[in-house]
């Protein structure tokens, strides 16, 4: 992956979870890394210093709130102010929210569509113009096995994430003939806070061990039963940017231990 040396990617959501081990992964391929999400100021701080002293990368963080499409653009201009431009772009960020339909409120469905999808379009059509210029770019969407599957009291995400895979498509059309490409990458469930905030509930109400609270929560999901390790994802999204990837352009691409499969 030397030929990443000195690009710079930026990650949403790359505070925690499945973001962050991209960052990190992009870090050891030599990419300057703009890290977005919420946390601690100190937190935030020391997973920076991690990555530069461990990577001989510069990183930047920027707080955008993705609901807010100026926070976007303010984001998107720190990142070129500091690096020259955004050479590739995973648009991670998500927020979940759970409850049948005809009491999922306005709010929760308005803040999914902002985070998951429109965050997502707001990026790219600010990183494309400089990509373009560059006739170089990567574009990574991770969308979920939601968006090949369906699911029950997940409208909001179901949607967005299926949404995802159609915005992926049509970027990798209107980019067709560039040295550009975008992916969507669709995890199935990931060991990341969410979830392990899951098994821990399930272990304490069910007294039951962390391999059994994990075996039931993907039981008639994942046939591997095991949940998806953030850096599997991470790499995936790291070999689409590569040289070796160069003809993967508007692929839909499952990490999710033969769900889709079933």
């Amino acid at each position: 992956m030397s030929t990443l040396k000195d690009k710079t990617a930026l990650i949403t959501g790359s505070t925690q979870g499945l973001g962050l081990a991209a960052a990190e992964r992009f870090a050891d391929a030599g990419c300057h890394i703009v890290l977005n999400g919420f946390g601690e100021a100190e937190d935030i701080a020391a997973v920076r210093r991690r990555i530069e002293n461990r990577a001989g990368v510069r990183t930047l963080y920027c707080a955008a709130d993705l609901r807010n499409p100026a926070d976007i653009d303010v984001m998107m201009s720190e990142a070129a102010a500091a690096f020259g431009a955004v050479d590739i772009l995973v648009n991670n960020a998500v927020v979940r929210h759970a409850a049948p339909l005809e009491r999922f409120s306005a709010t929760d469905w308005d803040e999914a569509l902002a985070v998951n999808l429109s965050a997502a379009f707001h990026t790219t059509r600010l990183a494309l113009p400089k990509m373009r210029a560059r006739n170089w770019g990567r574009i990574i969407n991770v969308s979920s096995i939601y968006g090949l599957r369906g699911a029950t009291n997940r409208v909001g995400y179901v949607t967005t994430k299926t949404a995802l895979i159609g915005l992926t498509r049509a970027v990798a059309l209107e980019t067709a003939g560039q040295n550009i490409t975008c992916n969507a990458v669709c995890p199935g469930t990931t060991r990341t806070p969410v979830h392990e905030a899951a098994l821990a509930a399930t272990m304490a109400r069910e007294g039951t061990s962390a391999a059994e609270a994990e075996r039931a929560l993907l039981t008639g999901k994942q046939p591997t039963g095991r949940m998806i390790a953030p850096e599997s994802a991470a790499a995936l999204i790291v070999f689409l940017c590569g040289p070796e990837s160069a003809d993967i352009t508007g692929a839909v691409l499952p990490v999710d231990g033969g769900w889709s499969a079933t």
